[in-house]
């Protein structure tokens, strides 16, 4: 009984440029990959939701967010492995990309040969998970995709600070996150000592997703420690 062929790697592109998408696209389906593109980074976000790719490969000059803030995005929910195309050289644009989460970075013009290359290697270093684009617990649903908080179908509306708080905790839900591991990857590592910033947007939190804010069940507080997302 012959052999049935392997399932491809899918891989997504994210880029601008009509000549680089040909030249990976065709570069990659001859090496076995399934190709997905995407011309822009909120095009991108959403493709990579909904075709959940095993690879990306991700320019950093797109024409409506910066490469660096797709990356940061994508990382609120997946661990793809992303090797970043572009044509920024300076040793600090390379630091900022593999500090936003990329897992390796190709300068243009780059050798197919040396981009199938850094490919393997860094589907080589991920761990296989388990991800979910999209939380939900009792009637609040977040979409880390789209970046949407809902309750009971209906959309919430959050400020960029609120949601910060809510998808950290949401990544890390049933978890108890410290005070100060909120606040260093919130605020930053100069808040730390700031709890009061913890007690005001937990308590907007509350009011915008709780049936009772005053008696929560869905963001728990553990006292002296920090705070609780439960998967109700």
């Amino acid at each position: 009984m012959p052999e049935s062929n392997p399932k491809p790697t899918v891989a997504l592109i994210i880029d601008d440029e009509v000549q680089i998408r040909r030249l990976l696209r065709l570069t990659l389906e001859a090496h076995g990959y399934k190709v997905f593109e995407a011309v822009d980074g909120q095009s991108g976000l959403l493709e990579a939701g909904q075709r959940r790719p095993e690879v990306v490969l991700l320019d950093l000059g797109l024409p409506d967010l910066d490469g660096l803030t797709v990356l940061k995005r994508l990382r609120e929910w997946s661990r793809v492995p992303v090797v970043v195309l572009s044509v920024r050289d300076q040793e600090e644009d390379k630091i900022a990309a593999l500090d936003h989460g990329a897992d390796d970075y190709v300068t243009k013009p780059f050798s197919t040969g040396e981009l199938l290359a850094r490919l393997r290697v860094a589907q080589r270093h991920t761990q296989p998970t388990t991800e979910a684009a999209v939380f939900r617990s009792g009637e609040v649903e977040l979409d880390f995709v789209r970046r949407v908080v809902s309750r009971g179908g209906q959309e919430v509306k959050l400020t960029a600070t609120e949601y910060s708080l809510l998808a950290l905790l949401a990544r890390h839900a049933g978890r108890v996150m410290t005070h100060r591991q909120l606040l260093k990857e919130v605020w930053g590592p100069n808040a730390v000592e700031h709890t009061h910033y913890l007690r005001v947007y937990v308590a907007h939190l509350r009011e915008k997703l709780e049936a009772d804010a005053n008696q929560p069940q869905l963001l728990i507080t553990e006292a002296g420690v920090g705070y609780r997302l439960m998967e109700l």
